[in-house]
């Protein structure tokens, strides 16, 4: 079985024939179900099998034996993790899109975290980043339902649609006084996931939005167009929400000439693999600072983090987003699969990035830092029950208005500057 890894918005891909749910019945053989050294597995099958036919005899609404299964799967895979899923025949097919480079929608990725549905990072130039949506942003409401108890996949179907058709959601945001809704008209969403600048002192800025395909090849092939003009990169994974594995341990291979660059451990063995530089850094000596944010995560926490425990880049900015786990959807037929955590990822030090992030060497803020001396001045373990009660208390008729980040304008950018400053002092050691 021969796998595509993709670590962005908690996914991966799995390359593999059909895995039917009667093919895992047929591997639980009768001799080992009726095996008096494992009672305790016969049991709990008989009490699942026992729940379902109360359910399915004396549930007040009439519902039938599939419906009764279908949510069970559900409701086991979502109390997991917040990544694992099970993915009917539309979000199945949704899943297979996003890796294309072509989609309709808003352009956000989405994450739960601390058991909210949390924008990851807005996509560059996309209707979510053009209306002002920020990495960090709590999503409450999508139209007129509440997102509280509501998991990943029905959020990202909600939102997806016709591109030129409009959509409300309203979020929370750290800071505001109160919800702000937004008004968002959906569109194609077409990813540039890599664009470079030359700027001042022959500092080459590279954006890199998400790793889809090519990634690394595209990278390779804007330093190599500028040349020995390059004197130092300033490499960009801000609001990047990861994606292909093999593009994210390809572009730390640019910069690495050997060692480990990241590990993936799980419970079964054939998921241990360990992912090393395969050839000498092909710019191994150029001077290097990545820069990151909350909204920054999985594959772009992998080469931030791989560079950082190399020592090959200082890393500036804000703590990442903290998603180290892979995913693989398996097929349960042709229509329908399953979405299941089956590992986590391990930095070259040993350390994990899952709900921990990356730190950066240096920490800046992005933009003016104010005091959140307000009611949304929150513990983490307050969180959730405060937001119900502002969902509860939203009567549409909020207009806050939002102006939207400028990551582009260097000469604004803190996080941008600070970075080149930084990559000033490299140049000039460099040199002695």
């Amino acid at each position: 079985m021969r796998r595509l890894g993709f670590i962005g918005v908690g996914l991966a891909f799995t390359v593999a024939t059909g895995v039917a749910l009667s093919d895992i019945s047929n591997r639980l053989e009768a001799k080992e179900l009726q095996s008096t050294s494992n009672p305790t597995r016969l049991e709990s099958l008989k009490k699942f099998t026992d729940v379902l036919q109360i359910i399915d005899k004396y549930y007040v609404d009439e519902i039938t034996l599939d419906e009764i299964i279908k949510k069970s799967i559900q409701g086991l895979l979502a109390n997991l993790d917040a990544h694992s899923g099970y993915l009917d025949k539309k979000q199945y097919k949704d899943l297979k899109v996003q890796t294309d480079g072509e989609f309709g929608g808003l352009g956000i990725t989405v994450g739960m975290k601390n058991d909210v549905l949390t924008v990851i990072s807005p996509i560059d130039g996309t209707p979510a980043s053009k209306a002002g949506i920020k990495a960090g942003d709590v999503i409450l409401k999508i139209e007129n339902q509440s997102t509280l108890n509501m998991n990943i996949d029905e959020a990202v179907n909600l939102m997806r649609g016709k591109a030129g058709t409009k959509i409300k959601i309203t979020i929370f945001r750290k800071g505001a006084p109160k919800p702000i809704p937004f008004e968002i008209t959906r569109d194609i969403i077409n990813i540039q996931s890599v664009t470079s600048k030359m700027l001042n002192d022959g500092i080459l800025h590279i954006r890199v939005a998400s790793f889809d395909k090519k990634v690394a090849e595209s990278v390779q092939k804007d330093i190599e167009k500028y040349g020995s003009s390059v004197k130092g990169i300033a490499l960009d994974l801000r609001n990047n929400p990861g994606g292909l594995l093999d593009q994210a341990v390809d572009l730390v291979d640019l910069f690495v000439e050997k060692g480990i660059i990241v590990s993936q451990k799980g419970r079964a063995k054939e998921e241990n693999v360990v992912y090393e530089a395969k050839s000498k850094g092909t710019f191994k000596d150029v001077p290097l600072v990545t820069l990151i944010n909350e909204g920054s995560a999985s594959a772009s926490e992998i080469v931030s983090g791989a560079l950082q425990d190399h020592k090959r880049a200082i890393v500036v900015g804000e703590k990442s987003f903290g998603k180290g786990s892979v995913q693989v959807v398996l097929p349960l037929d042709k229509e329908n699969g399953l979405r299941l955590t089956i590992a986590r990822y391990y930095l070259p030090s040993g350390r994990s990035i899952q709900a921990v992030g990356v730190t950066p060497d240096v920490v800046v803020k992005q933009g003016v830092i104010q005091e959140d001396n307000n009611e949304f001045a929150l513990k983490e373990s307050d969180l959730k029950e405060h937001l119900r009660g502002e969902v509860d208390k939203l009567d549409g008729k909020e207009d806050t208005k939002v102006e939207s980040s400028d990551m582009n304008s260097s000469s604004k950018d803190i996080q941008l500057q600070t970075a080149i400053g930084v990559l000033k002092a490299l140049i000039i050691t460099n040199r002695r």
